[in-house]
């Protein structure tokens, strides 16, 4: 009996020793930043919400998102994350200027280059600059002569409304428009965006076709003189 009870305390001892070990030994990694230095403040909620639960899986919309629920797993919630991901609004949606510089203006959000804004010719490229774009970022000239970001809404006269599916598949894999036209021009980044599979792709066509449709007749590519 009292060599058990000797184990025992020796094993209760040597806990003791670990657990004050572990909390005096200094944590790996750098130290948190304190929160008046922290660039990236915890969102505040909308007055007359609850604050949301740290430990729940984030349910929180991208900058981009209007009324889908991203949390969701349907194909069009997948496509929107695709689409924010993947920065389409960047060329899609307008820029305007806004109090941090610019930003997409989402009440034009993915309608391409605004049809009022007539571009004049572009300055001629010398040494280095090899092409140019507009301050909407929709509009950019270089070798391959002057593109125009397309308006990627449901719009049937001026957008994707009558594209199908495999059609919008098809332009992403070959570069081409309708998958069977022109080829695609700079600086749409469709070499990168085939890397993605099929599946993906359809979840950003069924994306695009649910998104508010917006009348905007985008200027057709011109080609080099």
């Amino acid at each position: 009996m009292i060599q058990v009870a000797t184990l025992a305390a020796a094993l209760t001892l040597a806990a003791t020793l670990v657990t004050a070990a572990d909390a005096q030994a200094p944590r790996s990694g750098p130290p948190p930043i304190p929160p008046e230095l922290n660039p990236f403040p915890p969102l505040k909620a909308p007055p007359g919400t609850k604050a949301a639960n740290p430990g729940a899986p984030s349910t929180t919309k991208g900058p981009f998102a209007k009324s889908v629920d991203t949390s969701d797993n349907s194909q069009v919630s997948r496509g929107q994350r695709l689409v924010d991901s993947h920065d389409c609004h960047a060329c899609h949606t307008p820029m305007k200027m806004g109090t941090s510089g610019p930003e997409p203006d989402m009440s034009l959000a993915l309608s391409g280059h605004p049809q009022k804004l007539v571009m004049p010719p572009p300055p001629k490229l010398e040494g280095p600059w090899g092409w140019v774009g507009s301050s909407t970022n929709t509009a950019f000239a270089g070798p391959w002569g002057i593109s125009y970001a397309v308006n990627l809404t449901p719009d049937p006269d001026t957008g994707i409304g009558n594209w199908q599916e495999h059609e919008f598949v098809q332009a992403i894999k070959t570069g081409k428009h309708l998958g069977v036209g022109r080829p695609i021009m700079p600086p749409m980044p469709w070499p990168a965006y085939r890397n993605l599979n099929d599946q993906q792709l359809r979840a950003i066509f069924a994306y695009l076709k649910s998104v508010t449709p917006i009348k905007n007749k985008v200027p057709d590519y011109a080609p080099p003189k």
